[in-house]
C-alpha cells in the first residue's frame, strides 16, 4: 500500500554522538583524523587579556570552521555560517552540538585580525612538519611556480594615476600624460595592495595578487607560499623561498624546478651559492631586430670584458647600477668608426656601442649551457613539474577558493593563501594515513591488531 510519513516533528532528540551520523570518508572525517590544533592556544594567548573582557571563541573552533569552509567550498564566511547551522558534519567538526548556537561571522574577521598573517603562517608551516614526519614530504626536490589571484575589487574602483601630474598639479602636463602611455598607471582605490598585471601578452592587465608557491615531489605538499602584488618579478623572491623551504623542512634542497619565467641571471646565482641543482628552461629568443641585441655579445667573465660580433673588445666604465646589479661596457670609438655594423649596432646619437650586463651573467651563461645537456632525467623533472605545482595551484583556485581573494588587503590575503596551503596539506595527510590503514588492515597476513599510527 501508499505509505506516509508524518513530517511534523516538534523535538529531535538524538542518542549518541553527531559522528555516528557522519559517513566515515566524508573530507571532514578524514581530515579529522590528522588534525591536530592542541598547541594552538598557547600560541595565541598574548593576543587576549588574560583575567578582562568576555571568554572569546575557542581558537581551535575558529581555526576549524576556517579549513571546513576552504575543505568544502564555502570561502566566504556569511555563508560558511549559514552552512554551519544546517550541516551537521561542520558541527561535529567544530565541536559543535545540534543545540548550541554557533559564532557570528564576524567574529572570524576579528580574529584574523587580532592574530595576524604570521599566525595563520604558522599553522601551515605545522602541517608541513606533520608531512615530514609522515614521511611524504623530504623536501629534496621541489618545484616553484607562481599563480595570480584577481584581488577582490571591481573595474570601477580602478583609476588612472598621473604620476607627474599630481606632483605639479598642472593641467598642460595631465593631458601630455594622458597622450603618453608610460607616464600613467592603474591603481585600485578600494585596495591599494592590489596592482595590475596579467599571465599573458595577449590578455587584459587585471587587480591581481601573486601567490608564490613550492611544491614537494614526492606527494604533492606544499612546502611554502607566500603572496606579493601582482607586478613583483618571480626572480626577485627565489632566494628568500629557498631559504624558508629548507627552514621549514630542516632539509637542504638538492634540486629545484622552475619555469622559463625564472630564468634571470640572479636566479641562477642564488641556486649556485646554495649548491642546489637548477631544471629551469631557458627564455625564449626574441624575434631578430634592426639593431643587433646585446645577446650576440660575448661576454669573459674572467677578465671581466666582453667582445663585439666583430671580435673588439668593450671595458667596464662607470659605477655599476640598480644596486650593483648591472655594468655598463663600452666600445672604443676608433673601432667603431670604420666597423661595417655600425649603421645595425650603435645609436645614430652615439659614438660608440654600450652594452649592459648583469653582474650575475656567468650563472646565466652556466645555466644556458647545461640546458643544452639535458638529458633524459631533467626531461622527466621538468614534465613532473609542469603538472605537479600547476596542478596544486588549479586545485587551489577550482576547489578551494583561491581563484580569487576573499578579502582585501595584502595581509587578508596572505591569510587566505595560508589556509588554503594548510588545508591541502591536511588533505595530503589524510590521504597517506588512508593509504596505510587500507594496506595495514586490509591486506592479507597484515597485523591486524598492531596500533595505528599517528600523524598529528
Amino acid at each position: 500500500m501508499l505509505g506516509r510519513k508524518n513530517r511534523e516533528q516538534l523535538d529531535l532528540f538524538v542518542a549518541g554522538s553527531l559522528e555516528q551520523l557522519i559517513p566515515k570518508d566524508h573530507i571532514l572525517a578524514r581530515v579529522n583524523r590528522v588534525l591536530d590544533l592542541s598547541w594552538l592556544r598557547e600560541e595565541v594567548a598574548d593576543s587576549y587579556c588574560a583575567d578582562n573582557g568576555r571568554p572569546g571563541i575557542d581558537p581551535e573552533v575558529a581555526v576549524r570552521l576556517m579549513l571546513a569552509g576552504l575543505l568544502m567550498g564555502y570561502v566566504h564566511d556569511r555563508r560558511l555560517m549559514r552552512e554551519a547551522q544546517v550541516n551537521l558534519a561542520i558541527r561535529w567538526f567544530i565541536g559543535y552540538g545540534l543545540h548550541e548556537r554557533l559564532p557570528d561571522h564576524s567574529s572570524l574577521t576579528r580574529i584574523r585580525q587580532r592574530w595576524g598573517a604570521e599566525r595563520f603562517r604558522r599553522i601551515f608551516q605545522r602541517t608541513v612538519e606533520a608531512c615530514i614526519a609522515a614521511k611524504i614530504a623530504t623536501g629534496e626536490i621541489v618545484h616553484i611556480d607562481a599563480s595570480l589571484i584577481r584581488a577582490h575589487v571591481s573595474w570601477d574602483a580602478l583609476a588612472v594615476r598621473h604620476v607627474a601630474a599630481v606632483e605639479t598639479a598642472n593641467l598642460e602636463e595631465i593631458d601630455e600624460n594622458r597622450r603618453r602611455a608610460g607616464k600613467s598607471k592603474k591603481v585600485c582605490t578600494t585596495d591599494p595592495d592590489a596592482t595590475m598585471a596579467t599571465n599573458g601578452r595577449n590578455r587584459r592587465l587585471e587587480p591581481a595578487y601573486k601567490q608564490h608557491a613550492a611544491v614537494d615531489d614526492l606527494a604533492g605538499v606544499i612546502v611554502d607560499v607566500e603572496v606579493a602584488t601582482g607586478e613583483e618579478n618571480e626572480g626577485g623572491v627565489v632566494a628568500g623561498r629557498l631559504d624558508a623551504v629548507a627552514a621549514t623542512t630542516g632539509h637542504s634542497i638538492r634540486t629545484v624546478t622552475m619555469d622559463a619565467g625564472y630564468a634571470y641571471a640572479k636566479v641562477f646565482r642564488a641556486l649556485e651559492d646554495r649548491g642546489i641543482e637548477g631544471v629551469v628552461p631557458s627564455k625564449a629568443e626574441p624575434r631578430p631586430g634592426k639593431v643587433i641585441p646585446t645577446r650576440r655579445f660575448k661576454f669573459d667573465a674572467l677578465h671581466n670584458l666582453a667582445r663585439c660580433p666583430r671580435g673588439k673588445i668593450l671595458r667596464p666604465k662607470g659605477k655599476k647600477l640598480h644596486r650593483g646589479a648591472f655594468q655598463y661596457f663600452h666600445a672604443s670609438a676608433k673601432d667603431c668608426r670604420n666597423c661595417p655594423l655600425r649603421a645595425r649596432c650603435v645609436s645614430p646619437s652615439r659614438h660608440a656601442r654600450v652594452v649592459v650586463f648583469n653582474v650575475n651573467h656567468p650563472s646565466l651563461l652556466r645555466a644556458r649551457r647545461k640546458r643544452i645537456r639535458w638529458g633524459s632525467h631533467e626531461r622527466w623533472l621538468y614534465r613532473r613539474h609542469r603538472w605537479r605545482v600547476e596542478g596544486v595551484h588549479g586545485e587551489a583556485k577550482t576547489w578551494h577558493g583561491l581563484a580569487r581573494a576573499v578579502r582585501r588587503g595584502l595581509q587578508n590575503m596572505r591569510i587566505q593563501a595560508f589556509l588554503t596551503a594548510a588545508a591541502i596539506n591536511f588533505k595530503r595527510l589524510a590521504a597517506a594515513l588512508a593509504a596505510i590503514l587500507l594496506v595495514f588492515f586490509v591486506s592479507p597476513g597484515a597485523n591486524c591488531g598492531a596500533a595505528r599510527p599517528n600523524f598529528a
